[in-house]
């Protein structure tokens, strides 16, 4: 008998949810490969195995010391071995040309070969590395490393999209079933990466996050922009600052669903609003919730995963060239094997 432990229980968990199982599902329509910077941690390859064993991902890039990712690996029933490629940076053909790419990407900056060979060591920019040379679709770190760690080498080596105004962040919020709100799942941003965003960037937070939530969740998203405010009930430069990112949204995105600014109870609930924000278009059913600064965002996801037994996954970043994205060090195999599921269907739609 085999004493390898076989990680199909993961999958029958997070099928239980139907958002979860709804990702899961479309990441497995278009498969892609991903780069896990801690490729011998028990729960990364818990998660890897699982999406690659179900056909979530078409392969894993595993990276870390040979040896410790092996004897990972070797603890868990892998249907398809060839779905799996170890990275040692340490021992890795690949290493110099990922260096010399890395010196032409900071070439701005002066970084010379031997600080990039340097560099190159450190498996949250070997990952990054191999998605931004087309090797990977996405890459994910953070079960280790620290998030400023993992955001930095993101930012340095994959860097922001053309098109994009900056790099933020939000947390998909998988809500209980039976919840009194009575939606599967809902985008908070930004909750973990933009501190205190000035009206503009506030603007762009909010078009990023309800283009993820299109994507990740497919329906409409619903906009609240929120505030201790709602449609001018209090008076104060931070209110001011939330109606003119509002404003700003509705003027690049007239697409869009958006109220604001507007206090949490009128964004989701129907009564309330119909009492403070009467001529308001999301009426209570906000999908989308844009935090003014990172303290209220921050305690707010925290509140409803707490409190609310909300599932929270992320930080996902938005905003960038290429998929990359952040776990919690206090992570699941379960979360892992989220972060996975949307990571992947971010590489569906860069």
């Amino acid at each position: 008998m085999s004493s390898k432990t076989n990680p199909s229980a993961l999958l029958d968990e997070a099928n239980k949810l139907p958002p979860l199982a709804s990702l899961m599902t479309r990441a497995a329509a278009a498969p892609k490969a991903i780069a896990f910077a801690e490729g011998s941690d028990q729960r990364i390859v818990e998660a890897a195995v699982t999406a690659l064993n179900a056909g979530l991902i078409r392969q894993a890039h595993l990276v870390g010391s040979q040896a410790d990712v092996e004897a990972t690996l070797a603890t868990f029933e892998l249907s398809d071995a060839s779905g799996v490629e170890v990275h040692d940076p340490e021992n890795s053909a690949i290493f110099d040309t990922l260096a010399e790419r890395f010196v032409k990407l900071r070439a701005h900056k002066g970084l010379s070969l031997e600080l990039a060979k340097k560099a190159t060591l450190d498996p949250l920019v070997f990952a990054a590395l191999l998605v931004e040379t087309g090797r990977a679709d996405g890459s994910i770190g953070g079960a280790v490393a620290t998030t400023s760690d993992t955001v930095r080498a993101a930012l340095q080596v994959i860097g922001k999209a053309k098109s994009e105004p900056l790099v933020s962040s939000f947390f998909l919020m998988i809500l209980p079933e039976n919840h009194p709100l009575d939606r599967p799942a809902m985008v908070f941003s930004d909750c973990g990466m933009v501190i205190d965003p000035d009206a503009a960037e506030l603007a762009g937070i909010a078009s990023q996050a309800a283009d993820s939530f299109a994507a990740l969740v497919g329906d409409t998203p619903k906009l609240g922009m929120l505030s201790f405010s709602t449609h001018g009930s209090a008076k104060h430069d931070r209110v001011t600052k939330v109606q003119e990112a509002t404003q700003a949204l509705k003027a690049a995105r007239p697409d869009l669903i958006v109220d604001g600014e507007l206090q949490l109870d009128a964004a989701l609930v129907p009564s309330v609003a119909a009492s403070k924000a009467p001529t308001g278009s999301v009426q209570g059913a906000a999908n989308v919730l844009i935090f003014p600064n990172l303290d209220a965002g921050n305690i707010g996801y925290k509140l409803a995963q707490r409190f609310g037994g909300a599932i929270a996954i992320g930080p996902v970043l938005q905003g960038l060239a290429k998929p990359a994205n952040d776990l919690s060090r206090g992570c699941t195999a379960g979360d892992v094997l989220a972060m996975i599921a949307v990571t992947a269907l971010q590489a569906q739609n860069a």
